[in-house]
């Protein structure tokens, strides 16, 4: 019988959060209330993971057609997300044409789950759209419409689904919540599992929801705020259940390997990361994320953990990330605490996971399935440090280590109230290799020219730099934004953050929980600087592809021309030095251990190959990088290219022409200007001059720059090194000789 409370007022849950405002919803749209509902579904993720689970509402809508008032169905559309829906990311069917979908389906000789009608169904939904909404529909849809309540949510809470995926899953449903759930077997979600979950409901008309087996939950009311608050009690029920039992048996079956420190773990990954990233990038190349917490070390470093990350996950939403199971690595840090045997046993690892994931798409491999994927693991557990997710973006692999954490969180509360079971392997391959899935990841736009890559740019705190990090970063592009200056790095990655979002997925141990940027400061001119930001962007996102020096100085002489010793020394130190070092700390602590095509672009001048008065040290400073360029071409040949961008005179934005070097230069060219105006101005009086002394009569400016460096990065170049590229103007003094 039913052990638990029965009902809750909104204080006494203590395994979600309970955010209904009665005043917020009461003058919003029947749309807008259920994308209300959705977004405070979705914050909680004990209540449903990033893209799981779905909502539903049915109104009545003002049909454009004939004025008539109509009934809508408003569902989660295909891809969307409960916590960051807008109205946009729902579909809208008319309810009556949908409902009248089932003669279709019933007509067919071979109707039923996994039936090619079944999945032809989703395309009908098309034929039932109201108001030409875009959205596609999900094929979750026939689960919202053929249940006879106004509103219905789907969710994949982690303790409802550790219910779900317990052995004795149909029993222990029982007894948390009696009659009010009924047990489901495990179906691939589509039509047929929305006709039976009707006639499940006129079966048990006292029902308030269906236990999806190794799945999640499925609710519905009449009214949405009872709506939610059902769903909310339904996850609170099993939750209090499995906590009623925690501590009657080991976590886990106890403790296995003890964690190392803080600092050990720390170095370890930084010098595991880039040589793992290359390993599992040799088809396409991955960000990853690292989670170290002590709850995610309570499964990796058990007497369990590697026999529960065996048998794989059970949600489908899971898998479709994270693989049908992880790579556990079975190291003891203590035992065997050298990072050289943990190399060995990780590629010992790999080279079996990738025959093993072959030897199951073999054995599960339907006569129209899909091309064996990438056959690497997203997931990698290692005893005592903790998880190494892999994605395609950041958001990415934030979601796939979300979803592992889920996973675990599946399996703690299973094996604490019974004993975990995993979707039988045929099952999970035929989510994996859907058609329905492939066809979605066919119909995914090209990926941006710089997709998947990580590149650090040195002096991104303002010019040109700044402006590469804004370029690039619109191109799929990870920044890792460096300046000598803290505050202006972390200024220039904000910027960027604001404009492409955080990203979905909510996992990462410290800066790995970070987004598409990140603000890190560093001296050019000093090797342990340029370590330790390398360090950052390697727990960051597991690697860097290319490295962009746009960083230099510029001394004033005197008004005779002359340079002080020491301002000569800090010249060469930035302009040459620096980049030496930043190349060469790149390539020995990641270009090399990734062994994965690599990049550096440095910014040289002009005035390398210009002999001119008063300008001695920046001149041969940047004839002495130009050649530099060159030689680290040869010395870093094959895996990197190295090649220089050369402007003339770029005065917008530049830190190397601050007002006074401006009003300097105005005076000296008999330029008039006035101390009342702008720095900018002031800049473009200035730039345009010196647009007069080229061939294109043209300003020089930050994005010029931007834009050559970006086509170095880029597969578009991809035979060119040891080159530097000319932009500006067409200077013809500084033509090449």
């Amino acid at each position: 019988m039913n052990t638990t409370q029965s009902t809750f007022v909104p204080s006494d849950y203590r395994h979600v959060n309970y955010l209904w405002d009665d005043e917020k919803v009461a003058e919003m749209s029947p749309l807008e209330r259920l994308v209300f509902r959705s977004n405070i579904l979705g914050q909680d993720l004990r209540i449903t993971n990033t893209g799981g689970g779905n909502t539903s509402s049915k109104c009545f809508e003002i049909d454009p057609m004939t004025g008539e008032s109509v009934e809508v169905i408003w569902v989660k559309g295909s891809g969307g997300d409960l916590r960051t829906s807008k109205n946009e990311n729902f579909s809208s069917l008319y309810q009556g044409k949908t409902l009248a979908l089932e003669k279709i389906y019933r007509d067919h000789p071979e109707s039923g789950v996994k039936t090619e009608v079944e999945d032809s169904m989703v395309e009908m939904y098309r034929h039932c759209t109201f108001n030409l909404n875009p959205r596609a529909s999900s094929i979750d849809t026939p689960l919202h419409a053929y249940l006879p309540f106004n509103h219905v949510d789907h969710m994949h809470p982690n303790a409802v689904i550790a219910i779900a995926a317990a052995e004795n899953g149909e029993a222990l449903t029982k007894e948390i919540y009696g009659d009010e759930v009924i047990w489901t077997e495990w179906q691939r979600p589509g039509f047929d599992l929305g006709l039976i979950m009707r006639d499940v409901i006129a079966a048990n008309p006292q029902a308030k929801g269906i236990m999806m087996g190794q799945h999640g939950i499925i609710n519905w009311a009449d009214d949405d705020k009872e709506c939610y608050e059902s769903t909310l009690t339904l996850i609170e029920k099993a939750a209090r259940f499995i906590e009623a039992r925690e501590g009657d048996k080991p976590v886990f079956g106890g403790v296995r390997v003890e964690s190392i420190s803080e600092d050990q773990k720390r170095e370890t990954l930084i010098e595991i990361l880039p040589w793992l990233r290359g390993k599992v990038s040799q088809e396409k190349s991955f960000i990853g994320t690292i989670q170290t917490d002590e709850r995610l070390l309570d499964f990796v470093n058990s007497v369990d953990g590697q026999r529960l990350a065996e048998l794989g996950t059970s949600c489908p939403d899971h898998f479709l990330r994270t693989k049908i199971k992880p790579l556990y690595v079975d190291w003891d840090p203590h035992a065997e605490n050298s990072i050289e045997n943990l190399k060995s046993l990780l590629e010992e690892g790999l080279d079996q996971y990738v025959k093993d994931y072959a030897a199951y798409y073999e054995r599960c491999q339907r006569p129209t399935s899909p091309a064996l994927r990438q056959a690497v693991p997203t997931v990698v557990l290692i005893p005592g440090i903790g998880m190494i997710a892999w994605g395609k973006s950041k958001s990415e692999s934030r979601v796939t280590a979300e979803f592992y954490n889920c996973a675990v969180e599946v399996m703690r509360g299973a094996e604490t109230v019974d004993r975990y079971r995993a979707l039988p392997e045929q099952e999970a391959f035929d989510i994996e290799y859907w058609l329905m899935e492939e066809a979605k990841l066919r119909r995914m736009p090209p990926e941006k020219s710089l997709a998947r890559q990580v590149s650090v740019v040195i002096g991104a705190g303002s010019g040109i730099g700044k402006e590469l990090c804004h370029r690039i970063s619109g191109e799929g592009a990870h920044i890792v934004s460096v300046d000598l200056n803290q505050d202006a790095a972390v200024a220039t990655a904000n910027e960027i953050t604001d404009i492409l979002g955080e990203g979905i997925g909510v996992s990462g141990t410290g800066i790995s929980a970070c987004g598409p940027a990140i603000g890190v400061n560093a001296n050019i001119t000093d090797r342990s600087s340029l370590s330790s930001m390398l360090d950052e962007a390697i727990l960051a996102y597991g690697g860097v592809d290319s490295l962009v020096v746009t960083a230099g100085i510029f001394v004033p002489p005197s008004v005779k021309g002359d340079i002080a010793d020491d301002a000569f020394t800090l010249t060469f130190d930035i302009n040459v030095k620096g980049g030496y070092l930043a190349t060469k700390t790149a390539s020995e602590k990641i270009f090399a251990k990734q062994s994965l095509p690599s990049n550096v672009v440095i910014t040289t001048s002009a005035n390398a190959v210009v002999a001119k008065k008063g300008s001695i040290a920046y001149d041969t400073s940047k004839a002495a990088a130009n050649h530099m360029v060159r030689e680290l071409a040869v010395e870093l040949a094959p895996i990197t290219r190295v090649n220089a961008v050369a402007p003339a005179t770029v005065v917008k934005g530049s830190t190397m022409f601050p007002r006074d070097r401006v009003i300097a230069s105005l005076a000296k060219y008999d330029i008039e200007y006035s101390e009342a105006e702008g720095d900018d101005e002031l800049r473009d009086k200035l730039a345009n001059f010196y647009a007069q002394r080229t061939l294109t009569k043209s300003a020089i400016t930050p994005a010029d720059q931007a834009e050559a460096i970006y086509l170095l990065l880029t597969n578009a170049l991809s035979k060119t090194t040891g080159h530097v590229i000319p932009v500006d103007g067409g200077l013809h003094e500084g033509f090449l000789r």
